[in-house]
C-alpha cells in the first residue's frame, strides 16, 4: 500500500505520518503549508505542496506515486473562523473533498479514510455520545464535516471505494516535542500562554451543571489519535484486499471526561506555575458535557487509548518550550 496523506504537514497529520511510516507503510503528503510547516515531514517521505482544490495536480500525485490509499485530514478546522468564513469552509472542506474523491474514484483507488470530528453530534444531551447519536452540528465547521462523511459514504458506495470516518473529540499531546501544536486555539495551549504571559488562565462559565460547574470534556492523546487512524487504514486494506466493500463509522476517545477545572488545575501542578484560573462568561454554544463512547472502535479495530491527560499535558509543555525558547 501507498497512502496519500493529505494535511500530512500540519499537527495531527505530521503525527498520522509518524504513525504509519513507523509501521512500515509507504505514504505521500499533500499539504499546501497554509497552516502546516514542511518540517513536519521526514525527509524520507515525498512532500508535495498543494491544495485538495487543485484536480490536476492531486489526480497527477496519485498517478506518480502509485496511491493505493487516502487518508484525508487536510481541512480548516476553527469553529468561530467557520462561522465568520462559512463559504471559505465549504469550500475549503467540502469542495476540496469533492475534488479529491473525483481524482480518487477515477484514479480507482480503493480505500479512503476520512478526518471528521466530534464537532458533528453539536449539544447532545447524553452521558455517552455512540455513533448513533444524533448529529446536529452547531457551527459551519461541524456541517461540513457532517456534509464531508455523507459524501464520503455515498462516493465509497458508488465506486466501490472502502471507507472510514473517523470522529475524534478533544486532541492534546505531543509524540515528540517537535511535533507539539504550536497553534493558540485549543485549550492546553491557550492555558500555555496565559501562564507564560503572568495572566490568569480563563474558565469560560462555572455554573453548568456538572460536579464542578464547568465544562467536561474528552482528550485524546494525538499519538493515540495517530494509532487509530492506522488501525483504520489497515482494516480498510484487509476489506479491499478481500474484494469487499466497507463502511466504518467511529468516534476516537477515551470514554473519559474531565472538567476545564480540572485540567487548568494539572497544567498548573505540571508547569509549576500556580495561577488561580478566572472564571469569566460562558460560551455561546459550549455544550455542558461531550464524552465519546469509544465501545466500537475498540470491538471493530482492537484499538484502545494508551495515554492519559497527564501524559497529555507532559508532552504538550516540552513541546511549548521547545518551541517558545527555541
Amino acid at each position: 500500500m501507498t497512502y496519500l496523506i493529505t494535511g500530512g504537514a500540519g499537527y495531527i497529520g505530521s503525527h498520522v505520518v509518524r504513525a504509519m511510516t513507523q509501521a512500515g507503510e509507504r505514504v505521500v503528503v499533500l499539504d499546501d503549508l497554509s497552516t502546516g510547516e514542511a518540517s513536519r515531514v521526514p525527509e524520507d517521505v515525498p512532500l508535495v505542496i498543494g491544495s485538495t482544490l487543485d484536480g490536476e495536480l492531486v489526480g497527477r500525485t496519485i498517478a506518480e506515486h502509485r496511491i493505493t490509499g487516502v487518508v484525508h485530514l487536510a481541512a480548516k478546522k476553527q469553529v468561530g473562523e467557520s462561522v465568520e468564513k462559512p463559504l471559505h469552509y465549504y469550500r475549503e472542506n467540502v469542495h476540496g473533498l469533492t475534488v479529491l474523491l473525483e481524482a480518487v474514484a477515477a484514479a480507482g483507488v480503493r480505500n479512503f479514510l476520512f478526518s471528521s470530528s466530534a464537532a458533528v453530534y453539536g449539544m447532545p444531551d447524553v452521558d455517552l455520545v455512540t455513533e448513533e447519536t444524533p448529529c446536529l452540528p452547531m457551527s459551519p465547521y461541524g456541517e461540513t464535516k457532517l456534509a464531508g462523511e455523507w459524501l464520503v459514504r455515498a462516493v465509497g458506495k458508488a465506486h466501490g471505494i472502502s471507507t472510514a470516518c473517523l470522529r475524534y473529540f478533544n486532541v492534546a499531546g505531543a509524540a515528540t516535542p517537535e511535533l507539539a501544536d504550536t497553534g493558540i486555539f485549543n485549550l492546553v495551549p491557550m492555558v500555555f500562554e496565559k501562564l507564560e504571559d503572568g495572566q490568569a488562565p480563563c474558565i469560560f462559565g462555572d455554573a453548568y451543571p456538572t460536579p464542578d460547574g464547568t465544562c467536561i470534556r474528552d482528550y485524546i492523546h494525538v499519538e493515540d489519535l495517530a494509532d487509530a487512524h492506522l488501525a483504520a487504514a489497515r482494516k480498510l486494506a484487509e476489506t479491499s484486499d478481500a474484494g469487499e466493500y466497507g463502511d466504518l463509522t467511529v468516534n476516537i476517545g477515551r470514554g473519559e471526561g474531565v472538567s476545564v477545572r480540572e485540567m487548568v488545575d494539572l497544567i498548573n501542578e505540571i508547569t509549576g506555575r500556580g495561577v488561580a484560573p478566572e472564571v469569566t462568561a460562558p460560551r455561546a454554544g459550549d455544550p455542558a458535557r461531550i464524552v465519546a463512547s469509544a465501545d466500537r472502535i475498540a470491538d471493530q479495530l482492537g484499538w484502545k487509548a494508551r495515554h492519559d491527560v497527564r501524559d497529555m499535558i507532559t508532552s504538550s509543555w516540552q513541546g511549548w518550550r521547545l518551541h517558545r525558547d527555541g
